[in-house]
């Protein structure tokens, strides 16, 4: 399931926008600020500790503040990847009217992205696993709405998406299979936080109209939180 959740939720969020076509957007900003909440809880409550202990483990206590570098990096990276994606990451995508082919660099730091949020799921995170498929339902169907108004070819769109799909299974693999990076496991997965807090903490703020209090969004936040601390 840890490959197959993040797969199914790119797929199924293709064929709602292609299928139903989805015009309200604020169910979808509903969504995405579930989704927002729930990865930054399962971020904070279970991989942000983890660092920190195999750390403390491994590296001795005087070498804490490593995880913390590694993190503002992973921040750093995000922010240097959305200059490139336009922040589609947390669904924000902008581009031609009348697209004819598929953007390129969008494509490559979307697929980076994903790739990376694929490598901590690999050490037994199938709740993450969980908490990347919700993270990415709504993006897909927000890619694939602004592609097909977009005019951009079906065939591309397919493609794009079924590519953006495989990216983070094939992160979970590498973690899987590539043993050398096993040494880098602490230090990667610092990373892939500190762009997971990048990321939904920017949906979460972005997901009203002029950050406005919203009881239902608050009600979705508090959702995300309370769900991902059972799990």
């Amino acid at each position: 399931m840890n490959y197959l959740l993040p797969l199914l939720s790119v797929l199924l969020g293709y064929v709602i926008a292609l299928v139903l076509k989805p015009k309200n957007k604020t169910n979808l900003k509903l969504l995405l600020a579930f989704s927002g909440s729930f990865l930054l809880s399962l971020t904070v409550m279970h991989l942000l500790p983890e660092v920190y202990q195999v750390n403390n483990h491994t590296l001795g206590e005087s070498h804490n503040h490593s995880a913390g570098i590694f993190i503002m990096l992973g921040i750093l990276f995000q922010i240097i990847l959305e200059f490139f994606s336009k922040g589609a990451e947390h669904g924000h995508v902008h581009g031609h009217p009348n697209m004819s082919h598929i953007p390129w660099l969008l494509f490559i730091s979307l697929c980076i992205h994903a790739f990376l949020e694929g490598f901590p799921i690999g050490h037994d995170h199938s709740n993450l696993a969980l908490g990347i498929a919700i993270h990415h339902l709504p993006i897909a169907i927000i890619l694939t709405t602004f592609f097909l108004n977009s005019s951009l070819n079906k065939k591309a769109i397919f493609v794009f998406m079924l590519t953006f799909a495989l990216m983070t299974p094939l992160g979970t693999l590498a973690a899987d299979y590539f043993t050398g990076l096993e040494q880098y496991h602490s230090q990667i997965t610092a990373v892939v936080i500190g762009i997971l807090f990048h990321i939904s903490s920017t949906i979460i703020f972005e997901s009203s109209e002029g950050h406005k209090f919203n009881i239902a969004k608050v009600s979705m936040i508090v959702i995300g939180i309370v769900l991902a601390y059972f799990l």
